[in-house]
């Protein structure tokens, strides 16, 4: 009786060392006597107890590292980079399970071979950059990284899904001497700034006085000739009337000069009236008045020939 239940017991352990449960997003890798075997997906599974032996357990799930190196630039600037890369097995295919499995003797040595290639990337593209560049090169950077880590993560099974590189930093030193160059650049872009506003303002003050004298000789000269055309239609009349009033003295046997006469008279009567208070200095003797009569008479000849 005691053997049949040590056999039971014995036939009740073998069956529950024969089940293997793996989880979700997770591969096993099972060996024979320490050989590669087969891979069991997730899942219940069985194995033979005693003889097949689950090395590792491998997730195949994404996963991400972060880490934080230095780096030299050509012109020996101290550059400190924060970054954090994301990578994951390339695929459930069996050559590649087996990598993951077998390429490292665990996954410290891994993370470290990952780690250490990826800072000598970096420092290898940045030692060939002045630190002025560095900043305005991030993106270059992450793909000269990746072009040199794809085909090593893939020897060892894994795919490299992204690397930022989150955080660029310089010494303090280079973060003053960074800070008086941007600042005298900034001085600079506002003075020029400054002048281009300066010349677009004078320019367009000088289009506008331009436009303005322009506008100004136009009205102008329209204003003279019609003041022109004014004095020319005033004189026409007044030669109009006079030669009518003329006709009508002549008609009447008076003598014509009568007109000049009144002419002057209204002149001098103007003069006082609208002089506001000026001096006007006028001959009233009889022969001043005899020469200017003759004149006026003459005058007025010349105007009756012409017309």
């Amino acid at each position: 009786m005691a053997l049949i239940i040590i056999i039971g017991f014995v036939g009740l352990l073998l069956i529950l060392l024969s089940f293997v449960t793996v989880q979700q997003g997770t591969v096993a890798v099972i060996t024979v006597f320490g050989k590669y075997k087969r891979i069991l997906s997730p899942g219940l599974s069985m194995k033979i107890p005693f003889i097949e032996k689950v090395y590792k357990k491998i997730s195949i799930q994404n996963r991400s590292v972060e880490l934080g190196f230095q780096a030299v630039t050509i012109d020996q600037a101290n550059v400190n980079f924060t970054a954090m890369l994301l990578y994951a097995v390339i695929n459930q295919n069996e050559e590649s399970i087996k990598n993951v499995a077998f390429k490292f003797v665990d996954e410290k040595n891994l993370m470290q071979a990952l780690v250490r290639s990826i800072e000598g990337s970096v420092r290898a593209f940045v030692a060939t950059k002045k630190q002025s560049e560095v900043l305005s090169l991030r993106r270059d950077i992450v793909e000269a990284v990746k072009e040199q880590l794809d085909v090593m993560l893939e020897e060892w099974g894994y795919h490299l899904l992204d690397l930022q590189l989150n955080d660029i930093t310089f010494d303090e030193e280079v973060m003053r001497s960074m800070a008086k160059v941007v600042a005298s650049n900034n001085l600079k872009a506002a003075a020029e700034n400054e002048g281009q506003a300066l010349l677009i303002t004078r320019t367009k003050a000088a289009e506008a006085e331009g436009n303005f004298i322009k506008i100004s000789a136009t009205a102008e000269k329209e204003a003279a000739q019609m003041r022109g055309r004014g004095i020319a239609l005033f004189r026409e009349e007044v030669a109009h009337g006079m030669a009518e009033a003329a006709k009508k003295m002549q008609e009447s046997n008076l003598d014509t000069s009568l007109i000049l006469f009144s002419m002057w008279t209204e002149a001098i009567k103007n003069f006082a009236e609208q002089g506001n208070g000026n001096i006007i200095f006028l001959d009233g003797s009889v022969e001043g008045m005899d020469k200017t009569m003759k004149q006026m008479m003459a005058l007025n000849q010349r105007q009756a020939t012409k017309k």
